[in-house]
């Protein structure tokens, strides 16, 4: 049976970058949920693999950290390099 994406090595790379953009944007969890218009409980469970994001939530969590998620994505697949 195969293992499911939030119990791979990759899916933890992501989640640690998901936290590494915010934190070099400067961010706390609760000033990324204040540019979301969301709770801070939904950056903690995104960043703990609780909470998974679509295409256009990761968008919006790049743009609210300064950065595009083309560029996000980018570093993501070095990192799997």
């Amino acid at each position: 049976m195969p293992t499911k994406s939030i119990h791979k090595k990759d899916y933890a790379i992501l989640l640690r970058q998901l936290r590494e953009l915010r934190l070099a944007a400067g961010l706390t969890q609760v000033g990324l949920s204040t540019a979301l218009g969301r709770p801070q409980s939904y950056v903690s469970d995104v960043e703990r693999g609780e909470r998974r994001m679509d295409l256009l939530q990761l968008r919006d969590f790049c743009n609210a950290c300064g950065a595009t998620l083309t560029k996000f994505v980018a570093q993501f697949e070095r990192e799997l390099k």
